[in-house]
């Protein structure tokens, strides 16, 4: 069974956090994992190789994985051994943990972070977008796979250049308007 709960203040952040899981996954470096929820089919195709290879570099994902690719993308993440922060847009005191989350957590390789209290127990979009600015303060890289025109990924994706990370996205067509605005290849 995993820890309690634990409430610590993290540096960056200025409001308490609550965790579930291995804290040591905060030192690593983290990569910032969003796409939109309507995804072009050839860049949902990419994004699930995309996750594989991710997996298999060991490399840590932090994100709320609430649309569906980026379900999608937790659960071929959950397959490997490299760390995984979820960040869900409600509080996570008396979270119902998914089964297969709980070996990842066992195993010291999976983290549940939320700034929400007890009160929040389902997700708003005003949540879902202070949780998506602090998954992105939390992280070292950020990548967009998809941000839909006129959406809300496309506004977090544009506001997110000013805090000077390295900002990615998938090279295609579809995300011209990221590529456009300076956002690099991710490759």
């Amino acid at each position: 069974m995993p820890d309690p709960l634990q409430l610590r203040l993290l540096p960056e952040w200025h409001d308490p956090v609550h965790m579930l899981g291995n804290q040591e996954i905060l030192r690593t470096k983290k990569l910032a994992l969003f796409c939109s929820r309507k995804c072009p089919g050839n860049l949902i195709l990419k994004a699930y190789d995309l996750a594989r290879s991710l997996r298999d570099a060991g490399t840590t994902v932090i994100s709320g994985f609430h649309t569906p690719v980026e379900k999608e993308c937790l659960r071929i993440l959950l397959r490997g051994t490299q760390p995984i922060i979820i960040y869900p847009a409600r509080s996570i005191e008396n979270i119902r943990i998914p089964s297969k989350w709980r070996k990842p957590i066992a195993e010291g390789r999976l983290l549940l972070l939320s700034s929400f209290e007890k009160k929040h127990r389902r997700m708003t979009a005003a949540l879902a977008e202070q949780r998506n600015q602090l998954i992105i303060s939390a992280a070292d890289e950020v990548l967009f796979i998809h941000a839909a025109g006129g959406s809300q990924t496309e506004q977090l994706a544009h506001a997110n250049i000013p805090q000077g990370k390295t900002t990615y996205t998938l090279n295609c067509g579809e995300n011209r308007n990221l590529l456009d605005a300076g956002f690099q290849n991710f490759s």
